[in-house]
């Protein structure tokens, strides 16, 4: 039996049980694929982070992520909740990088009490996709956006109409691991955010996510043009709900949030 550390975190949040929860594990070597995925479904968490320490290449650690059914190309909130743990290990430490196999190399780095998580930006063209529109249910999008690497972006006139979406999670499912990202102005709603979103991902075994940073890499891009301005501020309305700081830097976004460390121990492995 090996012990590996293992770390629950609270990601894109300043208090416990609340934002989205990533596992987070430090491995010494990579084991076989379906060991991970098995652990990612033990975990049944929206994703398990694996790290491995980089002795040569671009990045200090190499990092994949799972859900409980798939490994994903890019997840934002499990990356944040792997640079709060290496870097609360270490607090002279102010930056980590990350490299992943499909989503090149990916940062964290100290911004005063948060952290700030560099992603490449998802640029998404006006579309259209009436069978999700009718599975989302509720009011009718004004605007479609899409990317080729699945991501869908349904803007809805108010935060109420994204509120209230009650989508059929099994029609969606047919769609694969492909997101659907429902948002709109946050204008009048009680979070306050300039922007307000809801995440639905029912092929990646993840119905609503409580908090979704790879879906804010395609949202900062859009609503930064839409608004004039290259910085706002985000709340995912998941019943947990989640903050997220959005910034368009170039080919890049940077999202700022806390996270919360609510278990650690360790995890044994067969």
């Amino acid at each position: 039996m090996q012990k590996v550390p293992y770390f629950h975190v609270d990601a894109f949040t300043g208090q416990p049980l609340r934002g989205n929860q990533a596992a987070v594990m430090v491995l010494e070597a990579w084991p076989d694929d379906a060991m991970l995925q098995a652990i990612g479904a033990e975990n049944l968490f929206a994703e398990t982070a694996f790290l491995v320490p980089s002795l040569a290449g671009p990045a200090d650690f190499e990092l994949r992520w799972f859900t409980p059914t798939v490994e994903v190309a890019m997840c934002g909130h499990a990356t944040l909740a792997s640079g709060h743990v290496v870097l609360g290990q270490d607090p002279m430490r102010g930056r980590v990088t990350f490299a992943t196999r499909k989503a090149g190399v990916l940062e964290v780095a100290r911004d005063g009490e948060r952290y700030a998580l560099s992603l490449p930006a998802i640029r998404t063209t006006p579309g259209s996709f009436d069978e999700a529109v009718q599975m989302l249910g509720a009011a009718a999008p004004t605007e479609v956006w899409q990317s080729d690497q699945g991501y869908n972006i349904f803007v809805y006139p108010n935060a109420e109409d994204v509120r209230a979406l009650s989508p059929d999670f099994k029609a969606l499912l047919g769609y694969g691991d492909a997101q659907f990202i429902a948002t709109a102005l946050g204008t009048g709603d009680a979070c306050g955010a300039d922007i307000v979103s809801r995440v639905f991902v029912p092929g990646g075994g993840i119905d609503e996510d409580a908090a979704t940073g790879s879906a804010h890499a395609a949202l900062t891009p859009y609503w930064a043009a839409k608004l004039g301005r290259h910085a706002f501020t985000a709340h995912q309305a998941s019943a947990r709900g989640a903050d997220f700081a959005c910034r368009l830097d170039g080919d890049r976004v940077l999202l700022g949030g806390q996270c919360v460390t609510v278990v650690e121990g360790l995890f044994t492995l067969p």
